[in-house]
């Protein structure tokens, strides 16, 4: 083989090895993807939340535990919220105000189901609408009116949102009937 298709070969194996890596990096969603500089990004993310993955965990971050299971009839479910008010107003990536868990989920991978024990699906930011614009991480605008007298950002990193990554509700969220 000539030193010219060497090169070519190690190239392209270099670049499947890398998106090969770059594709187990995020999670699947079925809704369009975010710019793939956005995951980076959210890593930190990531990385500042994993621990709470365990619902336990969430009251040793700050986080208070809400017994409210908030959903919206057509759209679907956000979970119940795990508060931690020193992160309200906070654009950090490593930041959120809240903690969204849901109840008994089936894990995907594996078919078996979590029973009666709250997951953590998403990741929320919270900033008061003092009459600014709306601000932005990961390169989305907050949404106004969520939770009157707030802007909001949720990021589905836990549990896929088949309608976006950064979308509100979750139809495959479902609260408890009451």
């Amino acid at each position: 083989m000539s030193p010219r298709s060497l090169r070519a070969v190690e190239a392209a194996a270099a670049v499947a090895t890398a998106a090969a890596f770059a594709l187990t990096a995020a999670p699947a969603h079925a809704a369009p993807h975010p710019d793939p500089a956005v995951w980076t990004q959210l890593s930190r993310t990531t990385q500042a939340t994993g621990t709470y993955g365990y619902e336990g965990s969430a009251a040793a971050g700050g986080y208070a535990r809400t017994d409210t299971c908030v959903a919206d009839p057509t759209a679907g479910g956000m979970g119940y919220h795990y508060v931690n008010p020193a992160n309200i107003g906070s654009v950090d990536p490593r930041k959120p105000a809240a903690l969204v868990y849901a109840d008994g989920f089936t894990n995907e991978y594996t078919g078996t189901s979590s029973g009666g024990t709250r997951k953590l699906v998403a990741v929320e930011w919270v900033v008061k609408d003092s009459g600014q614009a709306a601000p932005t991480l990961f390169g989305q605008t907050f949404q106004r009116d969520q939770l009157p007298g707030y802007f909001t950002l949720h990021a589905w990193l836990y549990q896929p949102n088949p309608v976006g990554l950064f979308a509100a509700w979750n139809p495959e969220v479902v609260c408890p009937a009451v």
